[in-house]
């Protein structure tokens, strides 16, 4: 009898200790870093119930982290601190030895650099920038630093730069005239047009670019990054997820398509090929 209660009391135990590994396991915590092109408050607007809903979906916790600047986040990423990222920092040279690997993208589509104006500045076309103020979100973007600033160079035209802290910091510069020109990237633009009821012009536009991938970081199981990506991909085909993704888009002003689909590493080649032969030397 005593060996029986024993044995009772040793599976009972089992069931709870494993109900309890089950619930920790659920519970699992992961960091999700977004480089913070728009304000903390529309990261968290447009990207906190994404990640509520993918982790319920997916069985554990995705908890948004947004760096202070561009610069900041670029740091994290070549540090490894974010499990999750979304960002094109990660192919920065400094960044590739911490392997994080693209798994998603947005459905919206290409993205573009642009070098954009308001619509009445005497500003009518890139070598009108030589000597003037121009505004950048920082040293570290790839859209709206990097891209813009490599065309420049090649195109011998040399401007004083200005930084805003993220792309939505220098438009809000533009705005009020404190800058001629900004690079920004082309959705972040039409949206805070569209916010702002601002009209502007483009002078010059990059060739298409695949829009930020999710990435994983290698630390992050196989499983929980097949989970987190199966539930971002199922998100638009249900109804639940779909509202949400609305809602989200609404709160910055973005367009459909709405959602994410699948992306690998070969996708972003050309990101890591364009950091090798870029002429822009003071990314930070």
């Amino acid at each position: 009898m005593i060996h029986r209660y024993f044995h009772t009391m040793l599976l009972a135990s089992g069931a709870v200790l494993l109900l309890i590994m089950a619930n920790v396991a659920v519970a699992q915590a992961y960091s999700f870093g977004v480089v913070p092109h728009r304000s903390a408050v529309l990261t968290a607007q447009y990207w906190n119930p994404i990640l509520e809903y993918v982790g319920m979906k997916a069985g554990l916790t995705l908890q948004l982290e947004i760096a202070r600047s561009t610069t900041a986040n670029a740091a994290a990423v070549e540090q490894g601190s974010y499990d999750f990222s979304y960002s094109y920092l990660i192919f920065r040279p400094k960044a590739l030895s911490q392997k994080y690997r693209a798994i998603l993208q947005p459905r919206s589509g290409d993205i573009r650099s642009q070098i954009i104006t308001l619509e009445n500045s005497p500003i009518k076309s890139v070598k009108d920038l030589e000597g003037r103020e121009m505004g950048f979100p920082s040293k570290s973007g790839f859209i709206a630093y990097a891209l813009p600033m490599d065309y420049l160079l090649r195109q011998k035209i040399t401007v004083k730069s200005v930084f805003g802290g993220n792309q939505e910091g220098i438009l809000g510069q533009l705005k009020a005239g404190q800058v001629a020109a900004v690079g920004v990237s082309s959705q972040v633009m039409q949206a805070f047009a569209a916010r702002e009821n601002m009209s502007y012009r483009v002078i010059w536009e990059s060739q298409p670019y695949v829009d930020l991938p999710i990435a994983v970081h290698p630390r992050v199981p196989a499983d929980i990054a097949s989970r987190t990506q199966a539930a971002f991909i199922a998100m638009s085909n249900d109804p639940e997820g779909l509202k949400i993704l609305q809602a989200s888009a609404q709160s910055v002003g973005q367009k459909p398509p709405y959602g994410f689909t699948k992306a690998s590493p070969a996708d972003y080649r050309h990101f890591v090929d364009f950091y090798r032969k870029t002429l822009v030397k003071d990314l930070e």
